[in-house]
């Protein structure tokens, strides 16, 4: 388990709904903060504190090496937590941040290291090939796969990302439910 939790991570761990985490974070029971969109999140210690005062039996250690980490990065914070709750409850519980800007994406893509980025090339700040051009061009960086998004691009544009790096390109408004398949297939989990 990993120092910093999120309520679905949270709830697997109690063998609880992501429901009941909530109450509990809402009724003061458990430590828990807000991220800048939005997201719960809880302290390893402040969980595991609060399940043994409650007396909630605590599961054995299990590696967490496996956990695909996805940065989402999209100005529409509708569209980002729609996608980010989509992932974080998701079967193969990914580690997912977001980003809403260029520099912001810039600066999770170094410190986060994600396996995956999520990205809505038409934000004011973005150039979405030059995006994909460089994260491919950087050896610390081309392992990471990237799944473009846009309501706006046609056969040729999608085909220009794709030169430049985009594994799959996606037109929005999407399914979560194609989304999530995409992720998984990507991640080679599926």
């Amino acid at each position: 388990m990993e120092d910093t939790l999120t309520v679905f991570t949270a709830s697997k761990y109690c063998n609880v709904s992501s429901k009941t985490i909530i109450n509990w974070v809402e009724a003061g029971h458990i430590k828990a903060y807000k991220t800048v969109g939005g997201h719960r999140r809880i302290k390893k210690a402040d969980l595991l504190a609060f399940m043994e005062n409650q007396g909630i039996p605590i599961p054995e250690e299990k590696g967490e090496e496996g956990r695909k980490r996805i940065l989402v990065v999209d100005d529409d914070m509708i569209i980002v937590e729609s996608i980010v709750q989509a992932l974080e409850e998701d079967e193969f519980d990914y580690d997912v941040i977001s980003a809403s800007d260029g520099f912001e994406a810039g600066l999770q893509v170094k410190h986060f290291n994600p396996d995956l980025l999520i990205l809505d090339i038409m934000m004011p700040d973005i150039k979405g090939y030059e995006v994909c051009k460089k994260i491919k061009s950087s050896p610390d960086t081309r392992e990471i796969k990237i799944i473009v998004l846009s309501a706006y691009l046609d056969d040729e544009k999608f085909k220009t990302m794709k030169e430049n790096g985009a594994d799959i390109c996606l037109t929005k408004p999407l399914p979560l439910a194609q989304l999530k398949s995409e992720v998984a297939t990507l991640l080679g989990l599926k």
